[in-house]
């Protein structure tokens, strides 16, 4: 299938991937590379076959999906989707600071399923706005006092007060829609912020986005 998106399966449970494997071969545009039912075996076949988008279980036998993922995304060839749920978030998250693409629910839809790889492979983030916000909320540091924001700066680069307005409700897993309704913007204007700010930042998406205003900070606004 030239021209095929190669998708690569790593989970242990061999009913998931089978219906996995059903779904990818039945849907025009994709197909499966290979699959493992352990994180050493998934890193040493990815790292092999190089395929374009790699779907991996957090929790395997032997080695985790994260360790996989930690080994796997060094190589740029290789797009990580992590396979996961609410009840490992920290995962997820950790996950994200190495580079990997988003994560999927283990009961996502065919549709989102199919739909996350296509983003993905498309060089962006599948992180689901509500689940941004999940993350955030859940590992926010836990502060009486509001962190002021002395000179705008974040990760070395100098933002606008409306570059940093955006940046906080990108964190907060608001949608384009909704930051243009609460800045009173259009959509476009937003998404020029975000652009600009991925340039500035060095960042390909939203996801990494979040995570590095998480890791500054931004959350919280200043007094």
């Amino acid at each position: 299938m030239s021209g095929a998106v190669s998708v690569f399966l790593a989970d242990d449970d061999d009913r998931f991937r089978a219906a996995y494997r059903k779904l990818f071969d039945r849907t025009e545009g994709f197909r499966v590379a290979g699959e493992a039912g352990d994180g050493e075996t998934a890193a040493r076949l990815v790292g092999a076959l190089k395929p374009a988008v790699a779907l991996l279980d957090v929790q395997m036998p032997g080695m985790s999906g994260l360790e996989a993922a930690r080994r796997i995304l060094p190589d740029a060839a290789t797009r990580v989707i992590m396979l996961t749920t609410f009840d490992l978030d920290e995962y997820v998250y950790e996950a994200l600071t190495l580079g990997a693409s988003g994560f999927l629910l283990k009961n996502a839809s065919p549709q989102e399923v199919l739909q996350a790889v296509r983003t993905v492979h498309a060089g962006h983030a599948m992180l689901a706005p509500e689940v941004t916000a999940r993350l955030i909320r859940r590992f926010a540091p836990q502060r009486t006092e509001l962190r002021p924001v002395r000179r705008h700066a974040f990760a070395g680069q100098v933002l606008s007060e409306r570059e940093l307005q955006v940046v906080r409700l990108v964190a907060r897993g608001h949608s384009n829609q909704q930051i243009a309704d609460e800045l009173f913007l259009s959509v476009e204007t937003v998404r020029t912020y975000l652009r600009r700010m991925f340039a500035k930042l060095g960042v390909n998406d939203r996801t990494h986005l979040a995570v590095l205003a998480h890791e500054a900070g931004l959350l919280y606004e200043p007094r």
